[in-house]
C-alpha cells in the first residue's frame, strides 16, 4: 500500500507539473566583470595539454530541462599556441544543451547584481555544444562557484572542446582581476532574455 502511495504522488507531480514546469524553467549564462557589481561582457580561457589556449566570451539561455536544442546564444573564441601567438578567432554560437546541475550557493549581500535579480542567481554546471565560425564544433562547458555556500568542488570559470583539442585546464578566477567568472540566472517567467 505504502508503494502505491508513492507511485500516485510521483506520478501526479510528474503529471500536474512538477517536471513539467521544470522543462519550461529558463536558465541564463553569462561570463561576467566584476567591476562595480557583476555585468556581462566578461571573457574566461582555458588550456589544452602543450599550453595552448582559448578565450571565449559569451552569454545565452538554455531550458533547465526537456528539449534540449532549445537554447539561444554565443559569443566569441580566439585560440592561441602556447607562445601567446593568436592562431584563429571568429564567433560560436550554442547549438544545444548536453546538461545543467544546479549547484548550491549565493551572491553575497554586499555584491550588486547588474544582471539579474540576486535571487534568481544560481551556481552549477552547464555542457553546451557548439558551432565555431569556421566550421568546426566543439563543448563549452560552463561552471559558477558562486561564493557563499557553494562547495569547493566546483570551478569557476570555462572549459571547451574544438575539434579533437580539449581546452581541459579552467584558468582560475583572481580577486580584484577581471576574467574567468560566470553566473547562472534563472529567467522569471514572461521576461524578455
Amino acid at each position: 500500500m505504502k508503494r502505491l502511495a508513492i507511485a500516485v504522488v510521483l506520478l501526479s507531480l510528474l503529471i500536474g507539473g512538477g517536471i513539467v514546469h521544470a522543462a519550461k524553467t529558463r536558465i541564463r549564462w553569462d561570463l561576467t566583470n566584476i567591476t562595480g557589481g557583476i555585468s556581462a561582457g566578461g571573457k574566461a580561457s582555458a588550456l589544452a595539454r602543450d599550453g595552448s589556449k582559448i578565450t571565449v566570451t559569451g552569454s545565452g539561455t538554455f531550458r533547465a530541462a526537456g528539449k534540449s536544442q532549445d537554447v539561444g546564444g554565443g559569443g566569441n573564441w580566439e585560440t592561441f599556441d602556447k607562445d601567446g601567438k593568436s592562431t584563429g578567432s571568429g564567433a560560436y554560437q550554442v547549438t544545444g544543451r548536453i546538461q545543467w546541475v544546479e549547484a548550491p550557493g549565493a551572491l553575497p549581500a554586499a555584491l550588486v547584481d547588474n544582471i539579474g535579480d540576486k535571487a534568481n542567481a544560481r551556481g552549477g554546471l552547464a555542457i553546451l555544444s557548439i558551432s565555431y565560425s569556421d566550421g568546426s564544433e566543439g563543448i563549452l562547458v560552463v561552471s559558477c562557484h558562486l561564493p557563499t555556500g557553494a562547495p569547493d568542488t566546483i570551478f569557476e570559470g570555462i572549459t571547451a572542446t574544438k575539434e579533437f583539442v580539449d581546452f581541459f585546464n579552467a584558468q582560475a578566477d583572481a580577486p580584484g582581476v577581471e576574467g574567468n567568472r560566470t553566473i547562472f540566472h534563472v529567467v522569471p517567467p514572461g521576461a524578455t532574455e
